[in-house]
């Protein structure tokens, strides 16, 4: 299967220039919202894998980014906006969205209807993994049902097994929750309340009142960096509830840190990421773009876009639905391994008829319905700043 797919992207790639298409893919992603302090790194690597092959002289297409906002958890917003994209911009496929509802409610309103593929850097809701999708979704990011196990790993390994829980009230808050209370719960430990909270309130105090009250050494906050999780926390720390939090990904940016100051000193958590050779070549190559390679989803973000232009040069095409029947096989092994900064190189694979492993900048693998098989960084916040422990 995979050598026929390659020998009829040769031949389409040997066809010559009159083939050659100027593609637009579609950036949604919450410029505004609970996230937008980490969004701009997102957007800016999945706009760093579309230049570097427009760089590369080996497309038979030029690749333009059009962006457009989510807002992360608008889903009327957000669909809208990206029925803009496709009908408007005439976006052949959308890298995003970002958060797990709009994510949803896109490939739903949008996507299935107008049969055009995604693949999202950073949606991470375990009931993504089973939503009908005609095949045209994906993510380079794993389930939230893989980190509920890895932030379980982590809190039993620091002797920690009783905590109180907080989620933002939507998709992604209540699968993260619950994944994380189930697997808790398996390894021994006790969560003594799974309290929902709304985003944009001005005061969190009746929230924070009941989360004392149910006790705990530390307070886990399933929510957003720029929103009610923040809320939460400041609110914590001001009656003197809690002193330590867990921060899952949505909850890890270095504005939070420089918002909350040292009261977030020892705090902990984690996010997707990798100490692969493709993460460290990734972060050089942002840092020369001038964005921070180690920002939560920005990886993610380029390997997403990455798989979109392969996965054209694959097929020969750039119709969703023969793109996206080439995404599993460029995304595993077999192949010729893949590193960020080579996609130049995968195209004239490609083209060749060689068998190609995109491993990219986050050790990618993709499972099940196309999503990733999950690798994380533990992080530990000291002195203002977000430390690395090690990856999981």
């Amino acid at each position: 299967m995979k050598k026929l797919m390659l020998a009829t992207a040769s031949a389409a790639l040997m066809a010559g220039a009159a083939s050659a298409e100027d593609v637009k893919i579609g950036i949604i992603l919450g410029f505004t919202g609970p996230l937008e302090s980490i969004t701009p790194a997102m957007a800016e690597g999945a706009e760093m894998a579309i230049a570097e092959v427009n760089a590369s002289g080996m497309s038979e297409n030029t690749y333009e980014a059009v962006r457009a906002d989510s807002t992360c958890i608008d889903s009327a917003a957000a669909t809208a906006a990206a029925e803009r994209l496709v009908t408007s911009d005439g976006i052949a496929a959308i890298m995003g969205a970002d958060c797990s509802g709009v994510t949803g409610a896109i490939l739903q309103n949008v996507a299935r209807p107008n049969g055009v593929m995604m693949i999202s850097p950073s949606a991470t809701s375990p009931g993504l993994s089973t939503a009908e999708d005609d095949d045209l979704f994906f993510r380079t990011a794993p389930s939230d049902a893989r980190q509920g196990v890895v932030m379980t790993e982590i809190l039993m390994d620091r002797g920690i097994s009783e905590v109180a829980l907080t989620y933002t009230n939507n998709d992604y808050g209540k699968g993260l929750a619950d994944s994380f209370e189930a697997a808790f719960t398996e390894a021994g430990g006790t969560v003594t309340i799974n309290a929902a909270h709304e985003d944009g309130k001005a005061d969190y105090s009746a929230e924070v009142a009941s989360l004392a009250a149910a006790g705990g050494e530390v307070l886990v906050v399933a929510g957003y960096t720029d929103q009610g999780g923040k809320g939460i926390i400041q609110g914590a720390l001001d009656s003197g509830a809690f002193d330590t939090f867990v921060l899952p990904d949505g909850m890890v940016g270095q504005q939070l840190v420089d918002d909350i100051g040292s009261g977030l000193d020892g705090s902990f958590g984690q996010y997707p990421g990798t100490d692969s050779e493709g993460a460290e070549i990734f972060q050089g190559l942002a840092s020369e773009a001038g964005f921070d390679g180690t920002s939560a989803f920005a990886p993610e973000s380029y390997d997403a876009a990455a798989l979109i232009m392969l996965g054209m040069a694959a097929a020969g095409s750039t119709d969703s639905a023969a793109v996206s029947a080439t995404i599993m096989d460029l995304a595993n092994a077999p192949g010729e391994p893949i590193l960020p900064g080579e996609l130049g190189k995968a195209l004239e694979l490609i083209a060749a008829g060689t068998d190609i492993d995109y491993i990219g900048a986050t050790a990618v693998e993709l499972i099940g319905a196309g999503e990733s098989a999950g690798n994380y960084r533990e992080i530990e916040i000291q002195g203002g700043v977000i430390e690395t422990v090690q990856f999981r």
